[in-house]
């Protein structure tokens, strides 16, 4: 007997969204519970869901470390600038954009159109980058990528559905182009703001690839480098060399795991509090009938 108000069809979608949610978190269990595992304890190659005896060591020797501070400081840098001037040239441009009396708009936004569809790729991004000084510099990181077209479509595509009442009554009043766009327009796109904001802090966050190829001093390499690090070249000698805790008392793996935790967890921190605006109507309660 099927309970009330489910057929066997529905009991087959949650048994097997059920099987794929485990699927997909059992190995950011597997993560955690090694991270947590005792060095008195570990065993290498033994599969962790609940530690068999807790122990934060991995934790305090990797936030002791000078490398990963250095890493956390960079990243955090790239990530809280990258993002606001990603959000400030990406709304300005996309406000302007939907202005039909601006000269060649139709130019801008054919631009815009295909450099979605074209890219230049690695090597005149390179070589751009090299031209304008940036090598080696956090800011290679930053200015390259102040907006991206879909952003830009976005953003003006959400300004072009609010309506355009709101900018005539605040001329009547006498509000400027710069008032509108700060008091109304910004105040109304905090859905889609929030949203991209998301979208860009998690891109500059998990920055490698151009990292790897601007950044050649080790004080300045970000997180995903210094995980890459530990992880991939199968060594802890990236972790530093000083550090509250002797790292010959701690398996390699383990401080590994503990790594990889806290580079996601500010990330996983954040997106709870800006979740909500995926679903909120900006528009809600901004215009009465």
């Amino acid at each position: 007997m099927y309970t009330k108000g489910h057929s066997f069809a529905d009991i087959m979608i949650y048994i097997v969204t059920a099987l794929i949610s485990l699927i997909c978190i059992a190995p950011f269990i597997y993560i955690v519970s090694v991270s947590l595992t005792d060095p008195s304890v570990y065993v290498p190659f033994k599969l962790y869901l609940i530690p068999d005896k807790i122990s934060f060591a991995s934790y305090a020797y990797i936030l002791s470390t000078p490398s990963f501070i250095s890493a956390i400081k960079n990243t955090l840098f790239v990530t809280i600038v990258g993002t606001a001037l990603n959000i400030a040239f990406t709304y300005t441009m996309a406000y302007a954009l939907t202005k039909k009396q601006m000269p060649h708009r139709n130019l801008f936004l054919g631009v815009v159109i295909f450099a979605l569809l074209f890219n230049a790729g690695i090597v005149p991004n390179y070589l751009l980058v090299k031209n304008l000084g940036l090598m080696n510099s956090l800011w290679a990181l930053i200015l390259p990528v102040l907006t991206n077209s879909w952003s830009l479509i976005v953003a003006k595509s959400f300004i072009d559905a609010l309506p355009e009442e709101l900018e005539e009554s605040a001329k009547i009043d006498g509000c400027t182009d710069l008032g509108i766009f700060f008091r109304i327009i910004i105040p109304l796109s905090k859905a889609s703001i929030a949203t991209l904001t998301l979208f860009f802090a998690v891109g500059h966050w998990n920055t490698y690839f151009t990292a790897l190829i601007y950044l050649t001093d080790s004080d300045k390499r970000t997180l995903q480098v210094y995980v890459k690090s530990l992880l991939v070249d199968a060594s802890t000698s990236g972790a530093g060399s000083t550090g509250s805790v002797d790292l010959l008392n701690l398996p390699s793996e383990t401080v590994r795991m503990a790594t990889v935790i806290l580079a996601m967890l500010p990330i996983m921190a954040v997106y709870p509090f800006v979740q909500r605006y995926f679903i909120k109507g900006a528009m809600l309660g901004s215009i009465k009938g």
